[in-house]
């Protein structure tokens, strides 16, 4: 025999209370699928999940429901844009009359084989990754960000260093009337030959995309076009020619913050179907005990605020 239990969120508000922009759930965890390079891959998520709450007699939401249905559609099958817009419809269809709109956010460490730079190694790299997704009154907008590590070699720290290099240079053999090749290829390859090395250090790209619901949830290949625009990233298995080819990408590759921002900002740009994004690169500098900072946004030309979620929600 079924024992009658009060629900007290059922009972309305006697007089009209404020509407609320999001009521919800966070720190949900759930163990997701999300296509790799190969196949789909299981990995652990930390999930947030919301919607509004526009009747104002109602005392909240439902919230079991928001995670009985994460529970069923987020975790069997592989996440996708059109995937997630079916949950948020699903979010608002069970909260009839209660609700008009719908968040859902899954945060996650996206791990892949990246190979060596030049030996035949790989190794595994993770990229902190998000999938956000809205729903406002029918329509849907959805944001990928990615969190893709590189190095950064400063351009006046390389000119400062190769001065002091020309002066040693000069001090060594100045005085000679004439050069011998051997002489002066053997005193490179000496502490003395190299006498300073500019500063770089370990910089991080964060990259928010605005896609739609018919977009690949293809994280690999969004890891690969920054990387390969930044021309620098940091390398898991490193073998000695593997260390000096990072070497040289360094020295050909000088960037100064606002450099690394602007490249990325060409390469998003030429994505033709790819209608906003949102760039942060951080330098953790070396010299100083500060970052230096560059933000860059795909509609910089129309006077947008530098730091924004694309769908303008609040940051959680």
């Amino acid at each position: 025999m079924t024992k009658h239990m009060p629900d007290i969120a059922c009972q309305p508000h006697s007089i009209p209370q404020p509407k609320l922009n999001w009521v919800g759930m966070s720190g949900i965890e759930l163990p997701i699928l999300i296509n790799s390079a190969h196949s789909p891959i299981r990995l652990s998520s930390t999930t947030q999940a919301y919607v509004n709450l526009v009747d104002p007699t109602s005392k909240g939401i439902h919230m079991s429901r928001l995670y009985l249905l994460l529970d069923q559609m987020a975790t069997e099958q592989t996440l996708t844009p059109a995937r997630v817009k079916t949950i948020l419809e699903k979010f608002v269809s069970s909260h009839e009359l209660l609700s008009d709109q719908a968040f859902v956010e899954f945060r996650f460490d996206y791990y892949e084989r990246r190979s060596s730079l030049l030996s035949s190694n790989a190794g595994w790299k993770h990229y902190p990754a998000t999938l956000r997704g809205e729903l406002n009154q029918g329509q849907f907008h959805c944001e990928i960000s990615l969190e893709v590590p590189y190095s950064s070699t400063c351009p006046c720290s390389a000119a400062l260093s190769r001065q002091l290099i020309q002066q040693a240079f000069e001090t060594q053999f100045k005085a000679q009337a004439s050069l011998d090749y051997e002489q002066v290829f053997n005193w490179l390859g000496t502490p003395e030959g190299i006498c300073a090395t500019p500063h770089s250090q370990r910089s991080y790209a964060q990259v928010k995309l605005a896609i739609t619901d018919h977009d690949d949830l293809d994280f690999s290949r969004w890891i690969s076009l920054i990387e390969n625009s930044l021309q620098t990233p940091v390398q898991a298995a490193v073998k000695r020619e593997d260390e000096q080819e990072f070497a040289r990408l360094n020295a050909s590759n000088l960037m100064f913050c606002e450099d690394a921002a602007r490249r990325l900002q060409t390469t998003l740009n030429a994505e033709p179907h790819l209608t906003d994004f949102w760039v942060r690169v951080n330098h953790l500098e070396s010299l100083h005990p500060h970052d230096a900072v560059a933000i860059v946004t795909k509609g910089i030309d129309k006077g947008y605020i530098a730091e924004p979620n694309l769908m303008g929600l609040f940051h959680r």
